[in-house]
């Protein structure tokens, strides 16, 4: 879908047409989408199909007096809530344009008009666009990382009480996406750290600072969560471990004990001469003879806390 916005002095005005210095954003682009941007801006392909790829990784590209700044923004599927990952987002500059395209449907990009509006910010120039797209990911990043962290908690909670596999699955699933908040973290602190060498016009000292200090508290913060979630699942395996070393345990104490009832009746059952074997309360005094060397082998079993 193609929009256009005017960049203006109280933020950004969706328009029907488009005008010089406005801005174009495609997001959850198809085909005809694409081929507009090629055909009637003169979009390189190249950057249309480098976008196509979820694992492209953060930089700058030129081509054809075109500048592609490929940013890493976070998602989340709406089938799946535990399902978060990142997705490349492309920012092309040239003269007065600025497009934005995205193969997928984010939270972001429409917070980021209203947050613009709200707060009457104007993002006309380009390298300050780069910035504020990379601070509203930011932002969104430490949003998704809260989500997940109470998420981790409430896993933690149900698996101190019980320790289920649907949960250690969910837990893992959450690992993952930290991984991929983690490197995407990186990238984006690697434009910012050369976005005013790349660009002609100078960007906004204390707009870079702020980038820069927010993009510092996500990487910490995930960095953190990571550690956290990934002593918790260090801690839930060992819990496990111990567990079954338990209920091991626990048979093979019940094995012990059962076992001298079953040599001593082994011995009876054999066709020989036994002894006491034809006395008239043979069978009666097996039995008991048999649960009082049980009972004493169960007594010093629990005195050495096997069971």
């Amino acid at each position: 879908m193609i929009r256009f916005y005017a960049c203006e002095e109280n933020g950004l005005t969706e328009k029907t047409d488009w005008e010089p210095h406005y801005w174009i954003n495609v997001e959850q682009a198809v085909a005809a989408d694409t081929d507009y941007l090629c055909s009637q801006w003169g979009v390189p392909e190249s950057f249309v199909e480098n976008l196509a790829d979820v694992d492209e990784r953060p930089r700058f590209e030129r081509e054809d007096g075109w500048l592609l700044t490929i940013v890493r923004i976070p998602v989340r599927k709406k089938d799946d809530p535990l399902q978060y990952h990142t997705v490349p987002l492309g920012i092309m500059t040239k003269e007065s344009y600025i497009i934005t395209l995205c193969y997928a449907e984010t939270e972001m990009i429409p917070d980021f008009i209203d947050h613009c509006n709200k707060r009457h910010i104007s993002v006309g120039n380009q390298p300050d666009f780069v910035l504020r797209i990379i601070f509203s990911s930011t932002f969104w990043f430490l949003c998704y990382l809260k989500q997940i962290n109470d998420t981790v908690e409430l896993y933690t909670r149900q698996l101190e009480r019980s320790v289920r596999n649907e949960a250690l699955l969910s837990m893992m699933k959450l690992q993952k996406a930290l991984v991929y908040f983690n490197t995407s973290l990186q990238g984006n602190q690697l434009l910012a750290d050369r976005i005013d060498k790349v660009f002609a016009d100078n960007c906004d000292a204390d707009l870079l600072e702020d980038v820069s200090i927010e993009l510092s508290q996500a990487t910490n913060t995930v960095n953190v969560y990571m550690e956290i979630l990934s002593n918790s699942m260090d801690t839930f395996a060992s819990v496990i471990s111990n567990n079954v070393n338990d209920v091991m345990k626990t048979m093979t104490s019940i094995s012990v004990i059962l076992m001298i009832p079953t040599l001593i009746a082994s011995f009876y059952g054999m066709n020989v001469d036994v002894w006491f074997a034809s006395a008239p309360a043979a069978f009666g005094s097996i039995i008991l003879i048999s649960f009082v060397l049980a009972a004493i082998v169960w007594y010093f079993i629990r005195r050495a806390r096997w069971i």
